[in-house]
């Protein structure tokens, strides 16, 4: 946890600057966040297509896979700020959070080919935080 001094240049004793890699991590978590909001949200749009209704197994099934996701996506968001404070329950929320992604992700991605692109890249951005968030510099980072 990092933590400097309001006099400029003292730093305390112990503390850990916050590795560049935690902070591309909290960004690519928020836009991973983001991009869940965003696909839930078109999903919800997608109601009055009978064939799409269909694929989810009725209207119902498909609102709760859109709220899910979109959830998800908040959560996601508002934990990420903890990231940048080197809060490790946020890592680990997070990493929680980013495999549910991936998860719904895929779900959504067979249920739903027509918005396939949009999930692969969110599977893609939700791998790359996954990585970043648990690299031994991170991780030296989250101990404090």
């Amino acid at each position: 946890m990092s933590w400097r001094c309001p006099i400029k240049g003292v730093v305390v004793a112990g503390s850990i600057d916050r590795p560049g890699g935690v902070t591309l991590v909290a960004v690519l978590t928020w836009i991973s966040g983001l991009l869940d909001i965003v696909s839930g949200s078109l999903l919800l749009f997608q109601t009055s297509v009978s064939a799409t209704v269909e694929q989810f197994g009725g209207e119902s099934q498909l609102i709760a896979s859109a709220l899910l996701t979109i959830l998800i996506g908040v959560v996601v968001i508002v934990v990420a700020v903890g990231l940048l404070r080197g809060n490790n329950a946020s890592r680990i929320l997070i990493t929680i959070f980013e495999m549910l992604s991936i998860i719904g992700s895929v779900f959504l991605a067979i249920a739903y080919p027509a918005g396939a692109i949009a999930e692969y890249f969110s599977i893609a951005v939700a791998v790359i935080v996954l990585f970043l968030l648990w690299t031994r510099r991170a991780s030296a980072f989250f101990r404090g």
